[in-house]
């Protein structure tokens, strides 16, 4: 039998808004302020929002199980499969030694955290977030900065921050198609806009990035190495976005700006060499390093192969996320499980979509077609590249099995939570609430995107969760319909760096489990700052010439 969402069960939108925002403040209170164990933080928040669901939202009790059950599915895989393989192979890396070797070889580019901080976390990971997205980037990421030296929560908390312009782009622009499929944007359009909404962010993220670690003063010392980043970040994120199409904008961004840093520094360097591996007045980790004073030199051959593994990861990765690839590999094996009892059951109604009609409640097992797969071929490539053998191979994989096990069943019941929301309606009541705000809207409406990042761990979701609400509060307004679809993702992106998944896979991709709560409080100020400034530039656009002049329709 059907169930129909309700979106206002008290009918006042305060004290439905207020019930429906308990799960995550369970969740985030636990995690952040009473330092209880992710998982169990997490096993509090769906308890809470399975009985916000079902005591609150009337949503019948076998369907919000069976939703707490697909989203469980869907943290397995395809999340909690990439990060499992994205440890295999830092595993693999580390007890080889090749780690040791990366570590001088970055050195030899720059032996200043600040530089290398741009270089990895913010050019690389833009890289693997438009090739793969989904958690890939903050892993590798996390991963190599964790085994340069820098302190865990260093590398965890900036891993995230510099994970936020690229994200609307990622894997292979899938937010922007999703959103424009879903919701009937004019893809091309949309696409130009959340361009130019973003590279006003890709110009200031590398300095915020900076300035998070080491300070204003620290951040000026390499003002020239930050501009050039940004600078050739931003250009090319702009042209793909506005003349090309969503489908490479973070890869080639990420590229030609990797690339412009590196012949920089050639030329370049600052006076003063920052060594220091933790966050200046920030970091109070037990388990900060510091660089060593001398780095070992290594030949042209050891170097080879200690990037060989990671060349080999991004190689798979971008094939992987070919859509050709991805089909044919989806039409070897990907069968569908609808899920008795809820899917094309649960039925979603205005003013949240223009017509009544049902939620389809399919898990996809793409195990072929899935990242996850991509990174651990190219784990059991590079393991046989360094001459592990297939015992060694299989002893090691199981060995990370256990070291992650915690950080699975965390992302599996925070998905589990996000998912359970999404069916009940509980999560569409907070962006309601973000649309009466009038004339603010255009403001509100770019947290509603934060807040549905926040809340599901994805842009991608965020938007197919608001992109129709955005569209249907823009004709109301009278405002134009793109700045509002493109204003759910541009402010979503912000919302990357604290939602739960993030943060898990960063702590699991430094191995410093049980310190999410510390990773939370430290990006927090940073996501919210970041989604307001967003949803400034968005009111501008919307109201002031000549931001005006940014919007096409």
């Amino acid at each position: 039998m059907a169930w129909q969402q309700i979106y206002d069960p008290f009918r006042s939108m305060l004290t439905s808004s207020l019930l429906a925002a308990i799960p995550v403040v369970v969740m985030l209170v636990a995690l952040g302020f009473l330092h209880i164990k992710a998982h169990v933080a997490a096993a509090l928040g769906l308890a809470a929002a399975l009985l916000v669901a079902v005591f609150a939202y009337q949503m019948p009790a076998g369907m919000a199980g069976r939703a707490a059950l697909l989203g469980g599915f869907t943290g397995l895989l395809p999340i909690g499969w990439i990060v499992l393989n994205i440890i295999f192979l830092q595993q693999l890396c580390v007890q080889n030694g090749s780690f040791k070797v990366l570590q001088a070889s970055l050195s030899g580019i720059t032996g200043d955290r600040r530089l290398q901080l741009l270089l990895i976390a913010f050019c690389f990971g833009a890289f693997f977030e438009g090739a793969a997205g989904f958690g890939t980037p903050v892993a590798v990421t996390a991963g190599v900065l964790i085994g340069l030296g820098f302190s865990p929560l260093a590398a965890s908390g900036l891993s995230l921050i510099a994970n936020t312009a690229p994200v609307a782009f990622g894997a292979l622009g899938t937010p922007v198609i999703t959103l424009a499929k879903v919701h009937g944007y004019d893809l091309l359009p949309l696409t130009a806009v959340i361009g130019r909404q973003l590279t006003v962010f890709c110009l200031l993220v590398p300095f915020w990035l900076i300035w998070a670690f080491a300070g204003r003063k620290a951040m000026m010392e390499i003002w020239p190495a930050i501009l050039v980043t940004a600078v050739s970040f931003a250009i090319p994120q702009y042209l793909m976005s506005n003349f090309v199409g969503p489908e490479l904008v973070a890869i080639v961004a990420a590229l030609v700006s990797m690339t412009c840093l590196i012949l920089f520094l050639r030329v370049w360097q600052p006076k003063t060499i920052w060594t220091s591996t933790t966050m200046r007045g920030r970091d109070t980790s037990n388990a900060a390093q510091e660089a060593p004073a001398a780095v070992e030199t290594y030949s042209r051959a050891e170097l080879v192969r200690a990037w060989m593994p990671w060349l080999i990861l991004t190689v798979f990765v971008f094939i992987w996320g070919l859509p050709p690839v991805k089909d044919f590999l989806n039409s070897l094996f990907a069968p569908k499980f609808p899920m008795d009892g809820l899917h094309n059951l649960i039925i979603r109604v205005p003013p949240v979509v223009p017509t009544p009609h049902p939620e389809t409640a399919v898990y996809t097992l793409n195990l072929l077609s899935a990242t996850g797969t991509a990174i651990l071929l190219s784990a059991i490539v590079g393991a046989l590249f360094m001459k592990f053998n297939p015992v060694q191979i299989v002893s090691a994989f199981f060995r990370t099995v256990w070291l992650v096990r915690y950080s699975l069943l965390t992302i599996v019941l925070m998905l589990a939570l996000g998912t359970l929301t999404r069916y009940s309606g509980s999560d569409t009541t907070l962006g309601l609430a973000f649309a009466n705000s009038g004339a603010l809207y255009p403001f509100f409406g770019t947290l509603m995107g934060w807040l549905g990042v926040a809340m599901t761990g994805s842009d991608t979701a965020s938007n197919v969760l608001f992109g129709g609400m955005q569209r249907v509060a823009a004709q109301q307004l009278d405002l134009p319909v793109n700045l509002m679809g493109a204003a759910n993702s541009s402010g979503g992106v912000m919302g990357k760096m604290i939602d739960a998944q993030s943060i898990v896979v960063a702590s699991t991709a430094t191995r410093w489990v049980n310190h999410e709560g510390d990773i939370l409080r430290f990006v927090f100020f940073h996501s919210l700052a970041l989604a307001a400034l967003v949803g400034i530039l968005v009111t501008l656009q919307a109201y002031v010439w000549p931001f005006t002049l940014m919007v096409s329709n």
